[in-house]
């Protein structure tokens, strides 16, 4: 397992850094950094920016992704707006969490609850090469729906 370095910052004092869950987790749980004495309130359809009191250093070649909580979602309708979003190697910001809320109460963020997960990949970067003709392939432009149930109305 390799090391990731983590800059705890002054909202995040307190707060336990980044951890699977599980043996097999893929994800890193990450906690609200909010302060003690303050809820953040998200009302339906509405979304919130969530600190986590944490910067990374992501090394070259790799990206963090920020993903929905799976029972944050079920339990109360809460995910990550923008998912997944990517923190780059290059940056170095404290790491926020776009929450929406899609239930039809309000739901609050409380200091120290799990609100998304973190997952560390390996990335590569590709030169963009203009070209006429791609090659060809059995699928060829069938989109959304053509290897399964088709989600055209007209079928």
């Amino acid at each position: 397992m390799r090391n990731l370095e983590v800059k705890i910052l002054g909202n995040g004092f307190g707060l336990p850094l980044p951890k699977y869950e599980t043996e097999g987790a893929a994800g890193l749980d990450l906690f609200a950094a909010t302060k003690e004495d303050i809820k953040i309130l998200i009302p339906p359809s509405k979304a919130e920016m969530i600190p986590t009191g944490i910067a990374i250093s992501v090394p070259p070649g790799y990206e963090a992704q920020i993903r929905p909580r799976s029972g944050l979602a079920a339990k109360n309708g809460v995910t990550v707006l923008n998912s997944p979003g990517t923190i780059d190697s290059d940056y170095r910001g404290e790491i926020l969490v776009m929450l929406i809320n899609h239930s039809k109460k309000d739901f609050e963020i409380l200091r120290g609850m799990r609100i998304a997960q973190m997952v560390i990949s390996k990335i590569e970067q590709f030169n963009l090469i203009s070209v006429d003709e791609l090659d060809t392939t059995d699928r060829g432009k069938d989109g959304f729906g053509s290897t399964g149930i088709s989600i055209r109305k007209d079928e």
